[in-house]
């Protein structure tokens, strides 16, 4: 090599680190949308247009406090999948509509909702909010 004025200098940037780097963060961010996007289904009731003759609709209220109520009826936390599998056993429909009120989390109704889930319900409808 010449060394001198009649020395060609040539100064290529080398790209196959960057895309190499490129590609393996693309693959990071790819990994972590999948695991920070977690959904629940959720299917509103449909009013009925005729004569129903199913089975009535068993609603789980998530109140304030850490108490639930299946159908109006008290029932304490730790009692909460018990009665839910035991209401479902013989039910060939596994529906359930959730209703949370005023003042509760919503990690709350979520985890009703897992709980909902642990028992044997296959549907999980939200429960229409009655009045203003």
């Amino acid at each position: 090599m010449p060394v001198g004025r009649d020395a060609a200098f040539n100064a290529e940037p080398n790209v196959t680190p960057m895309i190499d780097v490129l590609l393996v963060m693309l693959i990071v961010f790819m990994l972590a949308i999948i695991r920070v996007h977690h959904t629940i289904d959720a299917q509103l009731p449909q009013p009925c247009a005729g004569a129903c003759d199913a089975s009535p609709p068993i609603v789980l209220e998530v109140l304030p406090g850490d108490r639930y109520r299946i159908n109006r009826a008290e029932v304490p936390p730790h009692e909460l999948l018990a009665r839910l599998r035991s209401i479902y056993a013989l039910r060939p429909e596994k529906i359930i509509e959730i209703l949370g009120h005023r003042g509760v989390r919503y990690d709350d109704v979520v985890a009703a909702m897992d709980i909902a889930k642990s028992a044997g319900v296959s549907v999980i409808a939200i429960a229409p909010k009655s009045g203003p």
